[in-house]
């Protein structure tokens, strides 16, 4: 199977069971580590709901969130201009952020948008640039990175996401890493640092990263 990111060779890391019954094989890019699923042909019953029952600590994350983003806006960006969160789920951090202030609009084409209503990209002319884009929990939902970051490029030479990066340590199995989270079958790509800065560099951005889990892609 060839990487999603770089096109190059992978190898079968593993094999383990994704939703308690489909036998998936997991691999790994040569050239940057980056780890992916097989061809993911269970998503769609991994998205019948969106957001999965398993997710309790979807408002303390936001909040958390929201708390981290604001000083950053504040510091580096036109806290006045308009901002988009990409995949946002319900549209919470978009209301949590309109409340604070700030001209967050929303998207999700999976997902019904219940607390940021009227303030949707749709409400948008189409070619509607943002000063910053978030996507928090977002880059290991996608089947194909590159292909959908070349989307989510056009609208903003800034974007600030959230994913975890992979520890270090061998990963034979899903008892070595919880956010492979095999239960919910959503979690389809896996990244380094090293992954992420090819991606930055493919499309044209700076990369820049707390080493974690908050990452920038910036084209200034």
């Amino acid at each position: 199977m060839k990487s999603k990111i770089t096109g190059g060779e992978t190898e079968l890391l593993f094999t383990g069971k994704v939703l308690n019954q489909y036998e998936v094989q997991y691999f790994r890019c040569l050239d940057t580590g980056f780890i992916q699923t097989e061809e993911p042909y269970w998503l769609k019953e991994a998205y019948s709901s969106a957001i999965t029952k398993l997710d309790i600590g979807l408002v303390f994350r936001n909040e958390t969130l929201r708390e981290k983003i604001i000083p950053i806006i504040n510091k580096h960006y036109d806290p006045k201009a308009k901002f988009l969160d990409y995949a946002g789920g319900y549209g919470l951090f978009t209301r949590l952020m309109r409340d604070k202030g700030y001209n967050f609009f929303h998207t999700d084409v999976y997902c019904q948008n219940l607390f940021a209503e009227y303030f949707d990209l749709t409400d948008l002319p189409n070619d509607t640039k943002f000063e910053l884009l978030t996507a928090f929990e977002v880059f290991e939902h996608l089947p194909n990175p590159l292909v959908e970051l070349e989307k989510i490029s056009t609208y903003s030479d800034n974007i600030l996401f959230s994913t975890v990066l992979q520890p270090s340590g061998p990963l034979n199995s899903f008892d070595d890493w919880w956010y492979f989270i095999p239960e919910t079958g959503q979690h389809v790509a896996l990244y380094t640092e090293n992954s992420l800065a090819y991606l930055a560099k493919k499309l044209g951005y700076y990369f820049y990263s707390d080493g974690i889990e908050l990452h920038l892609f910036t084209k200034i």
